[in-house]
């Protein structure tokens, strides 16, 4: 981190104690709230604003949470990239619910939602995947992602096959790897405040519309 991010984070920290959460008009979207509050955390110098935390659950109720990075949102919802043969894919084949965190604590500032998951098309998890730096595509041919190793070397040797196969040509897209997109119908934008007053804005989606109210902290 910088000096310059540094003296941010330092100007921001406790913002939310000492100052009001500004008032939100009845008419504002939960990505219009989102878009600011993102963008508040990107000016703060927070080191990756863009991660955040996905709960998923198995089929016998077991839920689990990991920390991935948000690569793009928009009216249709929130995606990530992932391995379709990871742990949290399989779940969320299984069941479709999940919900997102992030948290801002120097902003003493945290978004929850909720909603369900559908893949990304073809087309946008390829614009994605070349997009990203050859080493890391390479690393998506190479990992079975939450598969036990066989072996202590075994990444390295995939990696170096990979590596040798594409040599200097465009690597492909896996067909096993690709965008999810997280569909909301919940959103609860929470504002740390002193003496545990804080501020808890949400939005509910019913028959396409978004209802904005309040709950006790």
């Amino acid at each position: 981190m910088t000096l310059i991010e540094k003296l941010r984070c330092l100007l921001t920290f406790g913002q939310g104690v000492a100052l009001p959460l500004p008032e939100i008009s009845s008419d504002t979207t939960p990505l219009e709230l989102f878009e600011q509050w993102f963008s508040d955390a990107n000016k703060s110098g927070i080191l990756l604003p863009e991660a955040m935390s996905v709960s998923s659950v198995d089929s016998t109720g077991q839920p689990s949470s990991r920390m991935v990075l948000l690569k793009s949102f928009d009216e249709g919802g929130f995606v990530f990239y992932t391995n379709y043969g990871s742990r949290k894919n399989i779940e969320m084949n299984e069941n479709n619910k999940v919900a997102l965190l992030f948290h801002w604590n120097v902003l003493q500032r945290q978004i929850r939602i909720e909603g369900t998951v559908e893949k990304t098309s073809h087309q946008q998890s390829a614009d994605y995947f070349h997009s990203r730096d050859r080493g890391s595509q390479i690393g998506a041919w190479a990992s079975k992602q939450s598969q036990k190793l066989n072996q202590e070397n075994e990444l390295k040797e995939r990696f170096k096959k990979y590596e040798n196969k594409f040599g200097d040509e465009e690597i492909p897209l896996p067909d096993f790897w690709g965008g999810v997109r997280v569909i909301p119908h919940s959103i609860e934008f929470w504002q740390g405040r002193a003496s545990r007053l804080h501020d808890r804005v949400c939005f509910e989606k019913t028959n396409n519309n978004w209802l904005q109210f309040k709950r006790h902290p």
